[in-house]
């Protein structure tokens, strides 16, 4: 009997033809397309990874790996059910082998989708960003796209001197809330080899970390007002609010400016600005190395 269940290489082509330019906030004139989904190069260009590796995939010559799975899954806009099926036929487990879950669930992806004039970026639980809109990284000054790991977690990078543009009102009593995040969501996922090996690193390497890890402090994040630096706007003075989503453990970081404020009008420039900063660069051209603050 011939087994008539699709593979994954079919689910991927499917499911790229269904997703619009604009429902993942790419530019594009009326009639200039003759592809009614995605292309594959802009698929490779959210997703992070080469053009010819998406050709590979969607013509199973390719087995991609969990990491590159969840970035087509945010690109694809696929359904937990979707991803769960794509973990499967790709050899994975949907949970990751016990890891910090990294799955953006459709309610939070139609908040980015939507929220087009707010700078709003999605976090896993360990504080790796893994999805965010336009205006964000027009206020961040990069795009984030093809970051994945440590260059994109923002405890390695506060306690490797990157902290980036953002200026915290207490900032010791923010790297305590971050150390002690780390430390709940080590307990709470005690199989990710990669996060152990990350807090064993800033141990090593931050004796800061390695002093906060130690002590029994406990701190909780809060919404607060903070300061942006833009090397074109100037600072911004901007309300965060931290979002927790339940039954997928990750965290929205949202801010948000004073209507009528002057920060309000930078942060509507910064978006103006930042459809242009923020489009796919032309295929070959070399990408930022810049990784900024959050």
């Amino acid at each position: 009997m011939v087994n008539e269940a699709p593979d994954l290489a079919t689910l991927l082509r499917s499911w790229r033809a269904r997703v619009r330019p604009a429902d993942v906030g790419l530019p594009f004139r009326a009639g200039s397309r003759k592809t009614a989904g995605l292309r594959r190069e802009e698929v490779a260009w959210l997703a992070g990874v080469s053009p010819d590796y998406v050709k590979r995939l969607e013509q199973g010559r390719a087995r991609p790996s969990g990491a590159v799975l969840r970035a087509l899954s945010r690109t694809l806009r696929l359904s937990e059910a979707e991803y769960e099926l794509a973990c499967r036929l790709a050899g994975h487990a949907a949970e990751g082998g016990g890891a910090v879950p990294q799955y953006i669930g459709a309610g939070a992806q139609r908040l980015l989708d939507r929220l087009t004039d707010t700078p709003v970026a999605v976090f896993d639980a360990a504080w790796t960003l893994i999805e965010h809109n336009a205006p964000w990284a027009a206020l961040t000054c990069d795009d984030w796209h093809g970051r994945s790991g440590r260059s994109a977690n923002i405890v390695w990078r506060v306690f490797t001197g990157d902290a980036g543009p953002v200026r915290h009102p207490h900032p010791e009593e923010h790297k305590a809330s971050l150390v002690a995040d780390l430390r709940d969501v080590a307990a709470r996922y005690p199989a990710d080899r990669e996060l152990r090996d990350m807090i064993g690193a800033l141990r090593r390497s931050s004796p800061e970390f390695a002093r906060l890890w130690e002590g029994s402090a406990v701190a909780h994040h809060r919404s607060e007002r903070k300061t942006v630096g833009h090397p074109h706007v100037g600072e911004l003075e901007l309300d965060c609010d931290v979002l927790s989503v339940h039954g997928f453990d990750l965290r929205i970081v949202v801010y948000t400016a004073a209507p009528g404020s002057e920060a309000a009008d930078k942060l509507r420039l910064l978006t103006a600005l930042g459809t242009d900063a923020t489009a796919p660069p032309p295929m070959g051209a070399p990408s930022s190395s810049k990784v900024p603050g959050g």
